[in-house]
């Protein structure tokens, strides 16, 4: 009895796998494993006091710091944006929707020229601000303005598809069991959109930390005050220091790596505890 032969849209599994295989070494693996080789010229030392020169230090801080805060700040107000979009009809409702995409198609120098001809002290928001004592350009907030405006889409277009295939008869139910809304929101729309809400953090963050042509023009660049880590590596390489240049790059890589991993781990955790990885 001959076995019925399956019918593959794609090639065969070997020819398929080679040619993912050899593309992400190329794009990928290659591209990586020159920065660590470039970074293995320098001594343990040298390594060292390249990755914790104060200026470069100041730069992680920023950094990372203002990509972590940036995320949490799109994950709070990308969920309630994509809330808005599939659950309510209102006027100019498939304008804003096209207006989230926005930072994608938008030059990255453009957003940073923009945004800080918005804050700058006689800019549209900025002359209203100074008064006030908040200063947003040329100051570490005017880096958090940036990454928030990247990173916003990455969280609204990875919750809204759960959202538009989650069933209101849900929140139906958990209301006629006495719940109010905010524990219904709690208890059973959180847990199914939090794998989600998580993705689009790691993917707003992972964006964040890379930015950098929407931020020099914001930040101002002043050494220890709104320095990012990507300027650093700029820096290095315009001085031809491509070895301290690939050391930075190693650290933000390494750092990177880990807090994304993190970040899937408690991704998985949660998805294993709600039961739906089976």
């Amino acid at each position: 009895m001959s076995a019925t032969k399956t019918f593959r849209v794609l090639p065969g599994f070997n020819l398929t796998l080679g040619y993912t295989l050899g593309y992400l070494s190329l794009i990928v693996l290659i591209p990586l494993a020159a920065v660590f080789l470039k970074t293995a010229e320098l001594s343990l030392d040298e390594f060292w006091n390249v990755v914790t020169a104060p200026r470069v230090l100041a730069s992680y801080k920023l950094s990372f710091g203002m990509s972590l805060l940036a995320a949490a700040i799109n994950a709070v107000f990308g969920l309630m944006l994509a809330w808005a979009l599939v659950r309510y009809s209102f006027p100019g409702k498939k304008l804003i929707d096209a207006l989230v995409d926005l930072p994608f198609a938008l030059p990255t120098a453009v957003a940073g020229i923009s945004l800080t001809a918005l804050y700058a002290k006689n800019g549209w928001f900025g002359q209203y601000l100074d008064p006030l004592g908040i200063q947003v350009a040329f100051k570490p907030l005017g880096v958090l303005v940036a990454l928030v405006f990247i990173g916003l889409p990455f969280v609204v277009r990875t919750v809204q598809p759960i959202l538009e295939d989650l069933d209101t008869e849900l929140e139906e139910a958990a209301t006629s069991l006495g719940a109010r809304r905010w524990q219904a929101f709690r208890h059973v729309i959180l847990p199914i959109l939090f794998p989600a809400l998580l993705t689009g953090f790691a993917l707003a963050f992972a964006r964040a930390v890379g930015e950098y042509g929407s931020v020099i023009f914001i930040a101002g660049n002043i050494p220890m005050v709104s320095e990012i880590t990507p300027l650093m590596i700029i820096t290095k390489l315009e001085q031809y220091d491509y070895a301290g240049a690939t050391a930075i790059a190693t650290v933000m890589l390494l750092l990177s790596f880990i807090l994304l991993l993190i970040i899937n781990g408690l991704q998985a955790w949660t998805a294993k505890r709600t039961g739906r990885d089976r």
